[in-house]
């Protein structure tokens, strides 16, 4: 190929050439060395202008078409723009284009790896979570089968941890359905007007007992008197807000708080949940709303649940278009904040 720009070059050159010695030719009078030098200097001259010409505007640019094609074509998507030049020509347009949608294959197939990842830990965290209740309920069954249930001080108490176990399962099948739907856009939110501090209080009142099992102090704060009203779903609210708490009082200091406040700003609702637990790294953060993901493997197992509560809560704000945030330090403990609008979004 790097003979073409010379080959093209000659040919046109010659062509010149010959058609400028014709036309001199066809001057009366003009001696044969000046059709001669003529054919010369337009041969000499335009091989020059034309091969220089094809080479650097032309075939430059075509030779890194061509190497970036063979790049695509062995599935080398990573293209880089500092590669290209800065002129604006148009084969140095089609060579942005072929590297525009390099870069653009790149991303997708480095996201396909990722969500490749995520789809195989997925699977191995729901058999792993199916595996334990279904398990225990199975060992519980068993042993009374082979004769532990004519043993009235055995049965009754085997009987209540299998169906411990099976109320285990059905949550994190519950969870996870639920999660689904929110996904996949089959479950719609039902917004309308609500009064968040009374359902704050409504949650308060499902999860006091368990708060006073770890003497957790519950409270609710609000910057105004009035009531807050925003435009949400009630149920998935509730779902969310709930979650939220029910963490606090699992995992915060015995004998510590969870607090939620609600500040009313022009347009939306800020809503924080606080508690004075742990800190969460920050690691921790960027991964503390995937599915099935524990901080503390071992105590999170102690706690109970499905590991899918705040993967559920994310998805729930998501879908009031919000966003839901998590802030954490060792002296202030945790928090976690997303926004409400107090109306219908255009």
């Amino acid at each position: 190929m790097p003979s073409q720009p010379r080959f093209v070059a000659s040919i046109l050159a010659l062509l010149i050439a010959v058609s400028t010695s014709v036309f001199c030719s066809q001057i009366p009078g003009t001696p044969f060395e000046t059709i001669v030098i003529a054919f010369v200097v337009a041969l000499i001259s335009s091989f020059l202008l034309i091969y220089f010409t094809f080479k650097n505007l032309i075939f430059n640019e075509l030779y890194k078409v061509n190497g970036l094609i063979d790049k695509l074509k062995k599935k080398d998507f990573k293209i880089s723009r500092k590669e290209l030049n800065s002129n604006l020509n148009p084969i140095q347009k089609l060579n942005d284009e072929i590297s525009f949608f390099a870069a653009m294959k790149q991303n997708e197939i480095e996201e396909l790896k990722k969500l490749e990842t995520y789809r195989r830990e997925f699977i191995a965290d729901v058999s792993h979570e199916l595996k334990n209740p279904i398990f225990a309920a199975q060992g519980f069954i068993h042993t009374l089968i082979d004769g532990a249930i004519d043993d009235p001080e055995v049965n009754m108490k085997f009987l209540k941890k299998a169906a411990k176990s099976l109320d285990g399962l059905d949550e994190l099948v519950q969870d996870l359905l639920t999660l689904s739907e929110i996904e996949t856009g089959s479950v719609k939110m039902k917004k309308k007007q609500l009064d968040l501090f009374l359902l704050v209080n409504e949650v308060f009142d499902q999860l006091e007992k368990k708060a006073a099992k770890r003497n957790i102090s519950l409270s609710v704060y609000r910057n105004v008197e009035f009531p807050i009203v925003v435009n949400a779903d009630p149920a998935r609210i509730f779902q969310a807000i709930q979650n939220l708490v029910e963490n606090g009082i699992k995992y915060g200091y015995e004998g510590g708080f969870v607090k939620v406040r609600l500040r009313l700003e022009k347009d939306f609702v800020e809503v924080d949940v606080a508690n004075n637990g742990p800190e969460i790294t920050e690691e921790d953060q960027k991964r503390i709303f995937e599915r099935f993901y524990r901080i503390e493997k071992s105590r999170s197992k102690e706690k109970g649940g499905s590991g899918l509560g705040l993967a559920i809560v994310k998805h729930i704000i998501e879908a009031h278009k919000s966003r839901i945030k998590v802030y954490s330090s060792p002296d202030e403990g945790t928090y976690f904040s997303f926004k409400l609008f107090k109306k219908k979004a255009d």
